[in-house]
């Protein structure tokens, strides 16, 4: 990380090839960052005390994905950091500094230094009675997984890996520095982040974690629902937030955190096509995000995962060995409102994802030609900005495995599409409105502002989906028509 970088990495005989290749990647990336590091290094080693880049930040580095947040860790205590960081960075700040954790700003670089810690935890919460450690070892067993758990010295570029992370980083396996019982017993909402790790970084874990996991998944009870909802929307914008999914789902956290998804694995979904509905979902997903063209879509993901919820709460047995599942999207958007509530999701994104799961199923039937200029209004005004999500997930949702009705399907709704596209050249599609205003309906009717104003603009908003724009004088005879028949005017 200095003109002539030493990061000693060690040579591994059993992955030397991807060891190499991952040694290569740290280099040019520690590079980057060795202005800011090891000038902040030789200030820590001039007042005799260690300072290592650590965690993440280390992990990242050989993934070639290192940002501009630096994690840090230093044998100083909290307040010798403040003193070795004043005069140096551009802005500090304390507020994680109870935990021992000291933020500056250099340089367009967000740095957190660390003092090293050996925590006690009392079984109960994920809260530790914080202890600062006085080595480097120490401080590494303490973190999640060993991939996490490796240092680079600044600047002396001494790598330290005592637990084996940079081959498990080569081989893709996630596992823990201790055993994954005492890991998970201290915080467990490292089961989740295992999962995430799955879904970011396409690891595999070790079976030693998986079988903790299984065992301690009610642990996951101590996690506030803030701190599971934050875990899984990042598990959600991972690149393979589906081998998440399958994990948590295989260990039993789901039925804790997410239960909707696992109740799927009974359910077989109208078409007779799938081995049952949670293997559809996931396929859904998948091809959801196969359609994202600007980066992840969370609103997307989470509805193609949440948009069959509701058939296990339909499930109706026909004559003829048949199933259906009536009014499942109705069903299924109030629980996917109830669930992402639950995990204190924001808002907008709860309301988008139900509104989503409500109208998957709107477009089935267009097909069979009885959809009228109006109804294709009504399904524009009612997705409204969701529109271009919309077309994604109901292209998504069709997973039959019949070539010809797969093609069917699909050029079906390109027809839809098609038609939205002309009535939008001749309409505004996108702003449905009435052909009157407030101020026009009032003076027409010779009203004051209230209620009936509200449905007379109701009515003509409702006429203009189903007729379409009208010139001013044929909105006024038709407001004038609907205002006799109410006994509004005589």
């Amino acid at each position: 990380m200095s003109s002539s970088p030493r990061a000693s990495l060690p040579a591994s005989p059993t992955v030397g090839g991807r060891l190499s290749e991952l040694q290569r990647t740290a280099v040019a990336d520690l590079l980057r960052i060795a202005p800011v590091a090891d000038d902040l290094g030789a200030r820590f080693a001039a007042a005799g005390h260690q300072l290592h880049l650590v965690g993440g930040s280390v992990r990242d580095a050989l993934l070639g994905r290192l940002e501009d947040d630096l994690d840090f860790t230093t044998d100083a205590r909290p307040e010798r950091v403040l003193t070795l960081v004043k005069g140096w960075a551009e802005s500090i700040w304390q507020t994680g500094i109870e935990f021992g954790t000291v933020g500056v700003a250099k340089a367009g670089f967000r740095v957190e230094i660390t003092t090293f810690r050996s925590d006690l935890y009392d079984g109960d919460t994920r809260n530790p009675v914080v202890t600062f450690g006085d080595t480097l070892d120490g401080d590494l067993l303490r973190r999640d997984f060993a991939v996490n758990a490796m240092a680079v010295s600044v600047p002396g570029h001494v790598f330290a890996d005592p637990f084996g992370g940079l081959a498990q980083l080569a081989e893709k396996v996630l596992d823990t520095p201790g055993t994954p019982e005492q890991s998970f017993r201290d915080d467990p909402l490292r089961m989740l982040r295992a999962a995430r790790f799955v879904s970011q970084l396409g690891f595999r874990p070790a079976a030693r974690v998986v079988t903790a996991m299984t065992a301690m998944a009610g642990e996951i009870d101590r996690i506030t629902p803030e701190r599971v909802g934050a875990e899984l929307e990042k598990l959600m914008l991972g690149v393979h937030p589906v081998d998440g999914l399958r994990l948590l789902t295989d260990t039993g956290l789901a039925d804790r955190i997410l239960p909707e998804l696992p109740a799927l694995r009974l359910e077989r979904d109208e078409h007779l096509q799938h081995k049952d509905v949670y293997e559809h979902t996931l396929t859904v997903l998948e091809q959801a995000i196969a359609q994202e063209t600007d980066g992840p879509d969370l609103v997307l993901r989470w509805a193609a995962l949440m948009h069959d919820i509701g058939k296990p709460a339909t499930r109706r047995f026909e004559p003829g060995n048949g199933v259906s599942f009536h009014h499942h999207e109705v069903v299924g958007a109030k629980l996917a409102r109830k669930r992402l509530r639950a995990l204190r999701m924001p808002k907008a994104l709860i309301e988008d994802v139900a509104q989503l799961t409500y109208l998957h199923l709107r477009f089935h039937g267009y097909g069979t030609g009885a959809w009228t200029d109006s109804a294709v209004r009504r399904y524009v005004t009612d997705a409204g900005p969701l529109l271009s999500r919309l077309h994604k997930l109901v292209r998504a949702d069709c997973t039959t495995r019949n070539p010809r009705r797969r093609a069917a399907l699909q050029r079906s709704y390109d027809s839809l599409e098609e038609r939205i596209a002309q009535l939008a050249a001749a309409e505004d599609l996108a702003r449905v409105r009435p052909d009157l205003d407030g101020n026009a309906i009032m003076a027409l009717l010779g009203i004051p502002p209230g209620p009936l104003v509200g449905r007379a603009w109701a009515h003509l908003k409702e006429l203009r989906l189903e007729r379409g724009p009208l010139d001013p004088a044929a909105a006024e005879a038709a407001l004038l028509d609907w205002a006799r028949r109410e006994g509004i005017v005589p």
